[in-house]
C-alpha cells in the first residue's frame, strides 16, 4: 500500500511473546492494541515496553480461544513443552503506551480488542496496583511465515526474547496490516479515549 510509511529498520531481532490468536488478529489488521500486565520474570520494576519494534512471537495454551470474544478458530496447538519450531507471521511497531489505572477507561476500549472482560479484569487487578499497560501498535505482515527452531531460552513467563538475526532480512518486504487511513482512524479513536 503506497499510502503507508516505510517500516523503520531495527538493530536487533527481538520477539514479543503474545497469544498466537492475538498475533493473528494483529497481523490481519483486526486489532491494534496489546494489553499487558507483565510476566513473573520481568524484573523488580515490572513490565516495560523496552523496544520500539518487535516480531510477534506466538505462544499458546489449550484454553486460549475460550478467553477471546468472537469465533474460536479450529486451530489446535501442541503443548508449549512439546514445541519444536516457531512460526512468526508479523512484526509490530510501538506507537503509544498508556498506563491505565481507571477500570472505566479500560472498559471503554473493549471494542478495540478480542479479550473477554474476565481476562482483562484478571490482568487489571493482578497485583497490589490495579493497572494495565495499553499499547497502540502498528502491525506489519511478513512476506511469508518465518520458521525457525524453538529454543528453551524462549520459554518462561517473560515478554521479550532474542530471535535469530536472519528475521531482519524479511522486514523490507513487510506490508502494513491496515491501510494508513484505517490505522489513523483507529489510533485517533483510541487516543480520544485514553489521552
Amino acid at each position: 500500500m503506497t499510502d503507508s510509511p516505510a517500516l523503520p529498520a531495527p538493530e536487533n531481532a527481538t520477539g514479543f511473546k503474545e497469544w498466537a490468536l492475538v498475533c493473528d488478529l494483529l497481523v490481519q489488521g483486526k486489532q491494534t492494541v496489546i494489553l499487558r500486565k507483565g510476566g513473573i520474570h520481568e524484573g523488580r520494576g515490572g513490565f516495560e515496553w523496552k523496544h520500539r519494534g518487535f516480531f510477534l512471537f506466538p505462544t499458546w495454551f489449550h484454553t486460549q480461544a475460550e478467553k477471546l470474544r468472537g469465533e474460536s478458530p479450529q486451530t489446535s496447538f501442541p503443548p508449549e513443552e512439546e514445541r519444536t519450531s516457531v512460526d512468526v507471521g508479523g512484526y509490530a511497531t510501538l506507537e503509544q503506551v498508556w498506563k491505565v489505572t481507571d477500570w472505566a477507561r479500560v472498559e471503554s476500549i473493549s471494542r478495540f480488542h478480542a479479550w473477554n472482560e474476565e481476562v482483562v479484569r484478571e490482568r487489571f487487578v493482578y497485583d497490589e496496583e490495579s493497572c494495565l499497560h495499553i499499547a497502540l501498535v502498528r502491525a506489519w505482515r511478513l512476506p511469508g511465515r518465518w520458521t525457525f527452531p524453538y529454543s528453551k531460552s524462549y520459554g518462561g513467563c517473560r515478554s521479550w526474547v532474542s530471535l535469530p538475526a536472519e528475521g531482519l532480512d524479511l522486514l523490507p518486504q513487510a506490508s502494513p496490516a491496515m491501510s494508513e487511513a484505517e490505522w489513523q482512524q483507529t489510533a485517533g479513536e483510541l487516543r480520544a479515549l485514553l489521552d
